[in-house]
């Protein structure tokens, strides 16, 4: 019986998986495998299926599923090599670049199937979109493959299997000074239990307008609760930026969600401070320290009059989407494993880990 591999873009709704099985059994396939992906535009079922002799052929089978919720769907000839467990072979893959550390591109090709691997000229073509560009120790590999758009979830494990089958480069220093448009130097660090008192000194001097765009409300300032869960490593990061007379200016937070994968971002700039390149200069600390970590997206809920927000994000690569409530939106950024900007993560060691 042929092995097929399927993929198929699906709304993060329950009981979307449950309609595509069901609709890949009425066609009389088995499913063998079974992965689920999350990407930019939601979320990617990838089947391992064979077929009966004198079954629904590809075409039949995309149209089973798009009239089941699926959309994109790919179906391609896949091989018994397939089947073996993914963990198992990306270990096996990772115990062999670090055997083989020159063989990077043959390697990511094994672990993504791509068609073509190749190290990347510097200043080469934009990546189209069959290419995935993986960074290793300032270089870049070009992957390519026809039929199936690489995933998030795909950028990161290769990102992943580089960095952790690769040497280490040696982390330095916890913080790091990051200078302002107008030259200002401030310092960023991960929040400790010691900071307390200024953190909320902080909120006391933001304005009413600038509390409420971060938290939809002008709360004064977080509960013990909420500032203990900044200092927990196990819900996320959170970076505080330390003006030149050692008061705080901002908070940015990376919190980790429910789906694998993804965390939330959020931050509070004091007024005074808004405007100067603070925020963005989180920003990009924040999405290069999740890249760091394996994510593979990152979302910020904000309230629709929120220009300021939606604007950094999106000119960052995000999307924007709609939510069931007017007054909110949500946007949502892809880490395809790309360099977040030139010296993004120079000088930053990120050893708190999520």
């Amino acid at each position: 019986m042929p092995l097929l591999r399927i993929r198929t873009e699906i709304e993060d709704r329950p009981g979307r998986l449950a309609s595509l099985t069901a609709e890949l059994a009425r066609r009389g396939a088995n499913i063998l495998g079974l992965s689920v992906q999350l990407d930019a535009d939601g979320v990617v079922d990838e089947f391992i299926v064979d077929v009966p002799r004198g079954g629904p052929d590809a075409r039949a089978l995309a149209e089973a599923l798009g009239a089941a919720g699926g959309t994109r769907t790919a179906v391609l000839p896949a091989r018994p090599h397939d089947l073996v467990d993914e963990p198992t072979r990306a270990l096996a893959l990772a115990a062999r670049l670090r055997a083989e550390p020159d063989a990077v591109p043959e390697i990511l090709a094994e672990l993504l199937r791509a068609d073509e691997a190749r190290w990347d000229a510097p200043g080469g073509e934009d990546p189209g979109p069959r290419d995935l560009l993986v960074p290793v120790r300032g270089r870049s590999v070009r992957l390519r493959r026809a039929g199936l758009p690489f995933t998030a979830t795909e950028a990161a494990r290769a990102d992943a299997l580089v960095r952790a089958a690769l040497p280490a480069v040696a982390r330095p220093s916890a913080s790091r000074r990051i200078a302002l448009r107008d030259g200002t130097q401030v310092v960023v660090r991960p929040v400790e239990p010691r900071d307390g008192d200024a953190v909320r000194a902080l909120h006391e001097r933001c304005s009413l307008e600038s509390r409420r765009m971060r938290y939809f409300s002008p709360k004064p300032y977080p509960p013990r609760r909420s500032f203990e869960g900044f200092c927990d490593p196990s819900r996320g990061l959170t970076l505080v930026a330390e003006g030149p007379d050692g008061s705080l200016l901002a908070l940015a937070h990376l919190v980790l969600v429910r789906d694998p994968g993804a965390a939330e971002v959020a931050f509070l700039v004091e007024d005074a401070w808004q405007g100067r390149g603070l925020g963005r200069a989180l920003a990009g600390l924040l999405l290069a320290l999740a890249r760091d970590r394996g994510l593979v997206e990152v979302r910020a809920t904000a309230l629709s009059e929120n220009a300021r927000m939606r604007r950094l994000l999106t000119s960052l690569g995000g999307r924007t989407r709609r939510t069931g409530d007017a007054a909110i939106v949500e946007v949502r950024l892809r880490l395809d494993g790309r360099p977040a900007g030139p010296g993004a993560l120079a000088g930053w060691a990120g050893e708190r880990r999520i």
